[in-house]
């Protein structure tokens, strides 16, 4: 119990919000959901979740010799409204999470920090431990296991909750031989409440907790790698990288304070409410200088492009229809083909109403 409070102590001072601890056993009900959810076809392209699948369903698949999960949170609870760019079609909107730091560098950097200490207070107390750490690009489960850990519940979003950072948690966790104590499950506190799954512009969630990713923007803006499909385009808006509705309009958001986010994740101004106009002039060198520590260059010029011409077409702003111009002979194919799609329905503005 003393080496958990340390630890607890130690992750704060890592610039974690939150911390608790989950036996690292198989949850067959956990399994069974993941089990469900891929044979939907709920994870679009994304084969990398069905091909290591048994390694998330259990942490001790993964590594065997693993006791326990130390499921920790780091706040990144924005200051502004970020559904306030909505009706600014000249503006491109940019998830939360990805306007400051990468989280990956910043959770990963902190984990590991936090991860030896906790070997060196274990070595202190005669225990030997072993730690591994990880941040969304393993396969582990971050969610579920939060909420066995006690740090929030999935909420109809399928996303962590808070009672104190609403849904403003990035996520990470170290596997440890060490027999810590554990917290209890948090429990559902969603009730009755369906904003979040009211408010996505695609209808990307069939039921409570449960996402289709190929209707989702967020994966179809960052994973999906072709053109995207023309029944969500008008449905995207200026949303360019990601998707904060759902997270946005959770009440349990007014107990968050941004405040206490991390610093490391504070917006910056060049990506809060960047123009498309200028996002649209951007080469590959020119992209990779902008968007350099952020975690949209993992997607590359060309895919971002597509999403900026996407949120042209519908900014129903004919200042843009020039630039749109210049990339439909661009390069890469999926690019020209946006521009094509957002110069046509720019083209029937700038012709304005058609007298008879």
């Amino acid at each position: 119990m003393e080496l958990r409070e340390r630890l607890i102590a130690r992750a704060a001072e890592e610039g974690f919000a939150a911390v608790g601890i989950a036996d690292a056993g198989t949850d067959p009900a956990r399994a069974a959901r993941l089990t469900d959810w891929l044979k939907d076809g709920n994870h679009a392209t994304m084969e990398w979740m069905e091909g290591r699948a048994d390694q998330r369903a259990a942490p001790q698949t993964l590594w065997p010799d693993a006791r326990r999960v130390i499921a920790l949170g780091m706040n990144y609870a924005p200051a502004a409204d970020p559904l306030a760019l909505a009706d600014r079609g000249e503006l491109g909107r940019i998830s939360v999470y990805a306007q400051g730091r990468d989280y990956h560098d910043v959770v990963k950097k902190a984990l590991k920090r936090l991860a030896r200490r906790l070997v060196e207070e274990a070595r202190r107390a005669g225990l030997d431990a072993g730690v591994k750490v990880f941040v969304d690009t393993a396969p582990v489960m971050e969610k579920p296991l939060g909420e066995a850990a006690g740090i929030g519940w999935q909420g109809k979003h399928s996303n962590m909750v808070s009672r104190q950072h609403g849904s403003w948690l990035f996520l990470g966790a170290i596997y440890t031989t060490l027999d810590l104590p554990v917290d209890e499950a948090h429990v559902d506190r969603c009730g009755s409440c369906s904003k979040c799954m009211d408010a996505c512009p695609t209808d990307a969630f069939p039921a409570p907790r449960v996402v289709d990713a190929r209707r989702c923007i967020s994966y179809l803006t960052i994973e999906h790698k072709g053109p995207i499909p023309h029944e969500f385009r008008e449905a995207m808006g200026n949303r360019i990288y990601g998707c904060d509705d759902c997270l946005a309009v959770c009440p349990w958001n007014s107990f968050a304070e941004a405040a206490a986010a991390n610093m490391a994740f504070l917006p910056r101004a060049e990506l809060a409410a960047p123009r498309l106009t200028e996002l649209l002039a951007l080469d590959d060198a020119g992209f990779r200088a902008l968007f350099s520590g952020s975690p949209i260059k993992r997607i590359g010029r060309d895919r971002f492009m597509r999403n900026c011409l996407i949120a042209a077409g519908n900014s129903a702003n004919a200042a843009l229809i020039s630039v749109v111009a210049g990339l439909r002979s661009d390069r890469d194919p999926v690019v020209a083909e946006a521009a094509d799609w957002a110069a046509a329905r720019l083209d029937r503005i700038a012709l304005g109403p058609v007298t008879p």
